[in-house]
């Protein structure tokens, strides 16, 4: 194994108090007071596998089909994260079939632009959000979901990449306004083609 990634980083030693640059200076950050930094395990070789990382056969998204779907075409599926979400978006797409992005076929990658193009304008049909955030993570599946989260307008707060901290510490919305949200950008995809759940 290589180090020259860890050489700079405090395994294992004492936590680092923040030092106020950075994220935590910001004025979007979510939390006030004294914080710390929890110290870094040791690097864990080989990582744990990923849901999914064995097939299809131990992936929950293969495995929960369209339980959590919002709207789905013949390769593609949109569903939410399990439950109401504080800000009013939060959703996931993913490819009907069992890939990751590195071996997603050709056909599917060359439609990520487009689809994206298309979760983001049916989350701002909804009316009231400001900008659709959009990011791959990817260590908790070795199935591709894409996040897509919608800012509530005038709430600059909640700006840039603080909106998951944000949304995991605010109040929930009541779960009958979460479904008809979730509805609605259902609605607004189907337009150009697919299904709603």
């Amino acid at each position: 194994m290589s180090d020259r990634f860890l050489t700079h980083l405090p395994i294992g030693g004492p936590s680092t108090p923040f030092d106020g640059s950075g994220i935590p200076g910001w004025d979007t950050f979510p939390f006030d007071g004294d914080l710390r930094v929890r110290s870094l395990d040791p690097p864990e070789l080989p990582e744990p596998p990923r849901n999914g990382e064995d097939g299809p056969g131990s992936c929950a998204i293969c495995r929960e089909g369209p339980a959590k779907a919002v709207w789905a075409d013949e390769h593609w599926m949109l569903r939410h994260a399990g439950g109401p979400s504080a800000i009013p978006v939060v959703v996931l797409l993913c490819p009907i079939g069992h890939y990751d992005l590195g071996d997603l076929p050709p056909e599917r990658a060359a439609e990520i632009g487009p689809m994206l193009q298309r979760v983001e304008r049916a989350i701002m049909s909804v009316g009231g959000i400001a900008r659709v955030h959009a990011s791959k993570i990817g260590d908790g599946a070795a199935h591709l979901h894409l996040w897509f989260m919608g800012r509530p307008a005038g709430l600059t707060q909640l700006r840039g990449s603080c909106l998951v901290l944000w949304d995991d510490v605010l109040p929930k919305q009541d779960e009958s306004q979460w479904r008809a949200v979730l509805s609605e950008v259902a609605a607004a995809l189907a337009v150009d083609g697919g299904k709603v759940y």
